[in-house]
């Protein structure tokens, strides 16, 4: 009751989310390739009257891709976004937006001057009220309309090259799984070919700032549908998890027992309709999803096919991961091995990241329409904070994520897909306290944090310790030597002291209050 009480609330706030905003859908936007909305504080595109920003070219990459894709001129994803617009709102200082009407991230306040650190707890710590809340803002997200954003049912061919707009409405959260299908999808090579190595958010360097935007984008939603400035996603810590402790009616939704592909009745989430799941059909058709509903959410834990994924991931296996200290290697691609991404990711061995999914058997398990199970934001909250671990044990430069070679979209550079504004990749490679967030079970590990501080530079000590040693060696040996010469030298001065000079009485303390003297 109190959680039906809380929705019925809620219902009346309006917001928006992330993808095609609506005021660049109509064909004179598509056309003349501008998307530079005004801001609806001083009417002025971009609120440049405002000093907020103003509408500028967009300034592609020129970095090299990988060869995973040898294609050109035949996705609308290539060269995001300039098959749409290749004019934009380039926000100042810290504005954000695609009218530049919101704060950075980490920044709040009517002139975005004020910081913030919110905290991502653990969804077992949340208080009765928390779990509540958080179970309610996802229903609201789920039946609320985006007043602001649209998505295309249709390539920038099929719309004639923008003359015939073709855009659908979407809810909240559905928006953001759109988003999730459309960055994975298959490319559309024309007549009945398809290309399916291809993924912009996926099995590349850009797996986890993307995946990390995504879910700061959806918190920002959930925050304005809600005016709950203080709202974060929570995680879920599985490692060595036995089973899905998150799936009861308490929380996500347990099994229903006349069905065990469904939810339990007595869950929220097992009246709701996923959408994007139906794959080869697009590709059949050479269409793009369009929203539909297609059916209700799957998920059947633990009776996945045991090949491929014997258990959920352990705290051992965790910490191997961070223990690697390449972030990338190789082809940069589901083939990479032996570094922090592709194992975090683990596209090979499904021992990770990927474990997660396979392991829920149903909705969770095909990458592009993840998103609809509500379970895939608890999941994600938990790998961004292993990728934040390992940001703040090993330090690493910005120069450490791939500028060139990298799989298509995925270069540092490169902005990623379907955000508007424009977003790269390169910009989310850096700790999520500079982002306005943190987790609650890394904030609790002082020595840890003061450890992981220091230990590049003890790295570095022990690679040059032999200099070092050599150094102090040759150190010592000129102390002593010019030790010797000052000695003798003073034992020498004080021997031609003029007898006027000399005391008639030299005791202990005498003796060296002269020597002081004599080596000034």
């Amino acid at each position: 009751m109190l959680l039906t009480a809380l929705y019925c609330l809620l219902w009346t706030f309006q917001t928006s989310a992330g993808h095609f905003p609506r005021a660049c859908t109509s064909s004179k936007n598509l056309m003349e390739k501008e998307c530079c909305p005004p801001w609806e504080g001083d009417g002025s595109p971009c609120g440049q009257l405002s000093s907020r920003g103003s509408c500028q070219d967009i300034i592609l990459s020129k970095a090299p891709l990988g060869p995973q894709f040898p294609f050109a001129g035949v996705d609308d994803r290539e060269s995001w976004p300039s098959v749409f617009y290749n004019r934009t709102c380039q926000c100042f200082g810290n504005f954000m937006g695609f009218n530049c009407g919101n704060c950075k991230f980490g920044f709040w306040g009517p002139t975005c001057t004020e910081r913030r650190l919110l905290v991502r707890k653990n969804i077992f710590d949340l208080s009765v009220p928390e779990k509540n809340k958080f179970l309610a803002y996802l229903t609201l997200a789920k039946h609320t309309t985006s007043p602001d954003y649209v998505i295309p049912t249709g390539t920038y061919g099929q719309m004639n090259n923008g003359s015939t707009p073709l855009f659908n409405d979407i809810n909240v959260y559905d928006l953001f799984v759109w988003m999730h299908y459309y960055v994975s999808r298959d490319a559309l090579l024309g007549g009945s070919e398809i290309w399916r190595d291809i993924d912009f958010a996926h099995e590349a360097p850009g797996f986890l700032p993307w995946h990390r935007l995504f879910l700061l984008l959806w918190e920002k939603e959930i925050q304005k549908l809600t005016r709950d400035e203080n709202f974060t996603i929570p995680y879920w810590d599985w490692r060595d998890a036995e089973n899905c402790d998150v799936c009861t009616d308490e929380y996500m939704g347990g099994r229903n027992p006349a069905n065990p592909n469904l939810l339990s009745p007595a869950s929220f989430f097992s009246s709701w309709q996923v959408i994007c799941s139906q794959l080869e059909e697009y590709n059949s058709r050479h269409a793009l999803c369009n929203g539909t509903s297609e059916g209700p959410i799957l998920r059947n834990p633990g009776n996945h096919d045991k090949a491929r994924t014997p258990r959920l991931p352990s705290s051992a296996d965790v910490e191997f991961c961070l223990s690697l200290t390449q972030y990338e290697s190789g082809s940069m691609d589901k083939a990479a091995n032996f570094s922090f991404r592709n194992t975090l990711e683990d596209a090979s061995k499904s021992s990770m990241h990927n474990a997660l999914h396979i392991y829920m058997n149903g909705t969770m398990s095909q990458v592009p329409g993840s998103a609809n199970d509500p379970i895939f934001l608890l999941h994600h909250a938990f790998v961004d904070s292993i990728f934040e671990q390992w940001l703040r044990r090993h330090h690493p430069l910005q120069e450490v994520y791939p500028e060139a070679n990298a799989p298509i979209g995925h270069n540092r550079e490169s902005y990623m897909v379907p955000f508007i504004p424009l977003y790269r990749n390169g910009d989310f490679f850096i700790s999520s306290r500079d982002l306005g967030y943190d987790y609650s079970y890394l904030q609790d590990s002082g020595p840890d944090s003061f450890q992981d501080y220091i230990k590049p530079y003890l790295e570095q000590a022990s690679q040059i310790w032999p200099w070092l040693i050599g150094a102090a060696m040759v150190g010592s040996v000129l102390t002593a030597v010019l030790g010797g010469l000052t000695s003798l030298l003073c034992h020498r001065k004080r021997k031609q002291l003029p007898e006027e000079k000399q005391p008639l009485l030299m005791d202990k303390e005498d003796h060296h209050s002269l020597l002081y003297q004599s080596q000034l």
